[in-house]
Formats: C-alpha cells, sequence, structure tokens
C-alpha cells in the first residue's frame, strides 16, 4: 500500500491506496507545535479506525506549502513506518512541462493537483484546474500537459477570517450559500457576499482565460474543500474532484518508483 500525504497550510491530508482502490482517507489541522510523535499517533489511530495494517504500507509520497513542517512530517514517517517518503520538489519526474518564469516557486500541491487531473481528464484539450484551499489557485494546462500559468486569489476562509478580525461586530459563520442575494440579516449578508462574491471572481477568471487561449469551452476541474459549493453557484466547473491532489501523488508515486 501506499500512503499519500498532502501538507496544507490549514490541514494535512491522508491518503492509503491500495493499487488503483482507496482504502481510508483522512485530515487533519496543521500544527507547527505538533511533534512527530503527535502526528504520527493520530494517523495510526486513524488507520486503525479503516482497518489498515501500517505494516502493509510500503511507500510514502508527500506534497508540502509548510517547509517548516517537512522534517517532522518525515521524521514521523521513518519512525512509524520506516518508509523515508519520496518529497514533491526539485528533481522528481512529473511528466508535466512547466512553464513558469521560475518554476521552482511552483507548489508542490499545484504540481499534484495538475498531475491529477492531467492523467484523470486530459483528453488532448486545455484545461483549468481550481483549487478551493486556503488560497483559491487557477492552474492552465495546455492539452499536451503544459502548465503555462497559474492565478493566485485569497481563499473562501481566508477571506471570511480577514472579514471578521477586522471588523468589530462581524461573526464568524458557517460558509454556505444564502436564499437570496438580497438578505436580510447579518449572517446571510455575509455569506452572499463571499459566496457570490468568489463565484463572480471563479467566473471572471474563467472567462478570461479561455479568452486568452481563445476556446469557447474548456475542462474546469474543482477540488478543495469549498469547491462544491462554489460549484453550484458557477457554470463554468465541469468537474468536481475533492481527492484530486492525493490522486496526483499516487500518480507521482508510481512514476518515480
Amino acid at each position: 500500500m501506499i500512503l499519500c500525504i498532502d501538507v496544507g497550510n490549514a490541514n494535512i491530508k491522508y491518503a492509503v491506496w491500495d493499487g488503483s482502490e482507496i482504502k481510508g482517507s483522512f485530515r487533519v489541522s496543521s500544527r507547527h507545535s505538533r511533534t512527530a510523535d503527535e502526528y504520527g499517533a493520530t494517523l495510526m489511530n486513524l488507520l486503525q479506525s479503516k482497518e489498515i495494517d501500517r505494516k502493509d504500507i510500503t511507500g510514502i509520497i508527500m506534497s508540502s506549502v509548510i517547509p517548516s513542517l517537512n522534517y517532522t512530517i518525515s521524521h514521523m514517517c521513518e519512525y512509524f513506518f520506516g518508509v523515508t517518503p519520496k518529497v514533491v520538489g526539485a528533481g522528481i519526474k512529473t511528466g508535466l512541462n512547466v512553464k513558469a518564469d521560475n518554476p521552482k516557486e511552483v507548489g508542490a500541491d499545484i504540481i499534484a493537483n495538475c498531475v491529477g487531473a492531467f492523467t484523470k481528464y486530459g483528453n488532448g484539450k486545455p484545461m483549468i484546474v481550481i483549487d478551493f484551499g486556503t488560497a483559491t489557485t487557477f492552474d492552465v494546462l495546455t492539452g499536451k500537459g503544459e502548465l503555462i500559468g497559474v492565478v493566485i486569489a485569497p481563499g473562501i476562509k481566508t477571506s471570511l477570517e480577514g472579514l471578521v478580525s477586522n471588523t468589530a461586530q462581524l461573526p464568524m459563520i458557517e460558509l454556505e450559500a444564502p436564499k437570496s442575494a438580497i438578505p436580510k440579516n447579518t449572517k446571510d449578508a455575509m455569506r452572499a457576499g463571499i459566496i457570490f462574491g468568489v463565484a463572480g471572481l471563479v467566473e471572471n477568471i474563467v472567462r478570461k482565460i479561455k479568452a486568452e487561449l481563445g476556446v469557447e469551452t474548456i475542462t474546469v476541474v474543482a477540488t478543495g474543500g469549498m469547491g462544491e459549493i462554489i460549484a453550484k453557484e458557477v457554470s463554468c466547473i465541469t468537474k468536481i474532484d475533492r481527492l484530486l491532489t492525493l490522486e496526483g501523488l499516487k500518480k507521482l508515486y508510481e512514476m518515480n518508483a
């Protein structure tokens, strides 16, 4: 079995794959103060809940956007599984042609998302991968697997936290689409501004990308925790895949085994 780990700014996502079958997926919060033992103990309990024996895990791959946690998670893998993880970064085979000014600036999560999307949904035509995480990212791929550009916007929860922390009377709320675009209470007013605002941002950015590429239609794959909520408010998202990053990591492991 292969363990895939995606270390994000807010959460760490795990998935255990047995061939093409996913045996379990988990999400824990990313905390700089946690030790390798604490992460390992939590993961052992999660694996046990799915009746997965850690001895059956023979390979591990990790992507991370928090460099300060890399040693902690790597040490956890070595201590609890006896496996040194492959880390997505310089020197790893991706199958992508990254057209960035400085390819080293491209995040490991973006690479994993693009590999997952191109492998699973690539049909020889351009596509856009949108990840609704701490940041909202738009990755633009050609039909040949070239990553030709990335748009980075504030994440949905990041926008909410910024709004609440910088105002005296606005409360923290659960994010869901309100029933009306003309709300009559504070919570729905905030929901309308954030959800409908992000929906408009998504539609506009996708429209501009399509115009620049000179295409009328394009595959748009959404992933990340808030992807399903936004997909209901826009017409441009064609596919929703919550496990896209972890599937991309599995593919990257196979390419570099």
